[in-house]
């Protein structure tokens, strides 16, 4: 199966935005809002519910945030008019980049993404036009250890359904269709595999390399769209330089 991490590129985007943002807090909230806004308040009841809670969690957001989030979801609390809208465009050399946001002013959020993009060398797009460069898929990651054994979890994870298995340097990297997602993220979890990362993303089929010049360019568009407190979620097609892997 799959030799090349797929989760690389995404992986290091996510700690490069947590970082730089300081707003997980923000992210994490909006996530569970939207989470109990479409499926209810029991998180026995809605897995994305369950799986916003977990992350929240894992990342110390504080207990009473949670539950007024999920409460601001079900209607039980005013300040739950957020709306998923998702933008397409272009960066440096034609580089393909998909923005997800939530927002609760799509008008105001639509001018600030086109004003980045503008002011960035880079151009939005119309809707369709990079998301066929993208599949959807769900990547859970489970760290190595001496008491994994790699054939066991992927046995679990192949039985589960998962598409694809892989073992890279550090973590064994299972990919998934997204209606089958959270069946094979609770096979692994009722097999005693800790997962140290789960979430349905967008994985570009290829990826490019840019010049040191364009590079510099797309790193800085990519940070401004994710210092955006609408700004959810951005997926690319670059290949992260081995420098930028921290």
């Amino acid at each position: 199966m799959s030799g090349h991490s797929k989760w690389a590129n995404i992986k290091h985007k996510k700690e490069k935005m947590d970082a730089k943002k300081g707003r997980i807090f923000t992210k994490l909230t909006k996530d569970i809002i939207k989470a109990a806004k479409e499926g209810g308040g029991d998180p026995n009841a809605n897995s994305k519910l369950r799986d916003a809670i977990e992350k929240a969690k894992a990342n110390n957001l504080p207990n009473e945030n949670i539950q007024r989030a999920i409460k601001k979801g079900t209607g039980e609390l005013g300040g739950a008019n957020l709306e998923e809208v998702i933008y397409e465009g272009y960066g440096p050399s034609g580089t393909a980049i998909i923005v997800e946001a939530l927002t609760d002013n799509k008008n105001r959020t639509a001018g600030e993404i086109r004003h980045i993009f503008d002011r960035h060398g880079g151009s939005l797009g119309a809707a369709g036009s990079v998301t066929w460069m993208f599949d959807k898929v769900g990547i859970i990651i489970v760290e190595k250890n001496d008491s994994i054994d790699e054939d066991e979890l992927a046995m679990v994870a192949i039985d589960a359904g998962a598409q694809d298995f892989s073992a890279e340097d550090e973590e064994f990297e299972i990919i998934t269709e997204p209606s089958n997602f959270q069946e094979v993220k609770e096979a692994i979890e009722k097999a005693g595999y800790k997962i140290s990362e789960a979430e349905v993303t967008m994985l570009p089929k290829n990826t490019i390399q840019l010049s040191p010049e364009d590079y510099e360019k797309f790193e800085k568009l990519i940070d401004k769209l994710e210092e955006n407190d609408d700004v959810q979620n951005v997926y690319h097609n670059v290949e992260i330089e081995d420098e930028d892997e921290e």
